[in-house]
């Protein structure tokens, strides 16, 4: 088939109708009904990528597609070793390729290829906020950047076939949703944060007005179903019971809708929710989180996406465990898929 494009691909690319054909030996992927790229595929120590027809009008897009798909597809596979007469440059500067000793053979690894903001982030990606140190409150921390609004990160889930999303908490249009979870007793049980619309509209307007927390609504296939709360650890309660770093971000977790529960949608949303926050800022290191630690199915799933409790402590209102997850083994271990 031919290989052009009427049209420049929309920015930022949200791979909403990514399309494939594939065969005894080879791949083909379309964008939007427009050819990307076709590959041959050869099996060895890794999956080999014989490149025979590139889209050129958008060829680090076709190159990105072809990784995020074979990637996609075998969360097990590590790296994918392509073969190409040239390579386009955004792809080698923005890490999707690594190049090797061989002339013509590149690498694509899988813990830098999800560490790629575009196109998970959408219009919400940006360089990172310059540093400067501030002090507030008793603490001294980096300033931080201005709160998004509206979506912030998406990805299809190729395991639960569905979109998973996050977007910042609107108070007049969440604020009944976010009663009714509350009240819910399972969620009362462990959050302690029950009341009336009026209670739960000053709860959300502090938390608007703090700096160092973001409200986040959770969606599949653009279905609200859970809230969060992302927090700067350096600047919260936490700080005091472990060495936080400047860049340290800690999560607090409500699934409201009961029919979006269960460890499939856990690993769904969790490792959602913690890959947005590694992008938000290159600098977090760790992602930390403190649920009661009489909360064993939670310690559980959290175990299940590479957390470790690093100890038991006791804040005023809890008995809480210490769950820290580091970017690192994130990226080189997590099933994103």
């Amino acid at each position: 088939m031919p290989f052009d494009a009427a049209s420049p691909p929309q920015l930022p690319p949200r791979w909403r109708n990514l399309a494939a054909e594939e065969g005894d030996g080879w791949l083909s992927l379309a964008l939007d009904g427009r050819p990307l790229i076709h590959l041959r595929l050869e099996a060895g120590a890794t999956l080999h990528l014989q490149l025979e027809r590139l889209c050129a009008e958008r060829p680090f897009q076709a190159l990105w597609a072809a990784c995020y798909w074979l990637l996609s597809r075998d969360t097990a596979c590590q790296r994918l070793t392509w073969h190409l007469p040239e390579v386009p440059a955004q792809a080698l500067a923005s890490g999707l390729l690594l190049m090797t000793e061989q002339p013509g053979q590149y690498l694509c690894e899988r813990a830098l290829f999800w560490q790629l903001p575009q196109p998970w982030l959408g219009g919400a990606a940006a360089a990172p906020y310059p540093q400067q140190m501030h002090l507030s409150h008793g603490k001294r921390h980096p300033r931080r950047a201005p709160k998004p609004h509206g979506e912030v990160y998406r990805r299809f889930d190729a395991r639960l076939g569905s979109w998973v999303s996050l977007r910042t908490l609107h108070l007049e249009d969440d604020l009944p949703r976010f009663n009714r979870w509350q009240n819910n007793p399972r969620v009362e049980a462990f959050w302690q944060e029950g009341g009336t619309l009026a209670q739960h509209r000053e709860y959300l307007a502090k938390l608007e007005a703090d700096p160092h927390t973001l409200t986040l609504i959770g969606c599949f296939d653009d279905e609200p179903f859970a809230y969060f709360e992302a927090y700067w650890a350096k600047e919260d309660r936490i700080a005091p019971f472990y060495p936080a770093d400047d860049y340290d971000r800690g999560i607090h977790m409500l699934v409201g809708e009961e029919h979006h529960r269960g460890p499939h949608k856990v690993a769904s949303w969790l490792s959602a929710l913690v890959h947005y926050l590694f992008l938000d800022d290159p600098r977090t290191q760790r992602v930390v989180a403190e649920p009661r630690a009489d909360n064993g199915k939670m310690i559980g799933y959290m175990h299940d996406q590479c957390f470790h409790c690093d100890k038991e402590f006791d804040f005023p209102h809890k008995r809480a465990a210490l769950m820290i997850l580091g970017r690192e083994r994130f990226f080189q271990r997590c099933e994103l898929a």
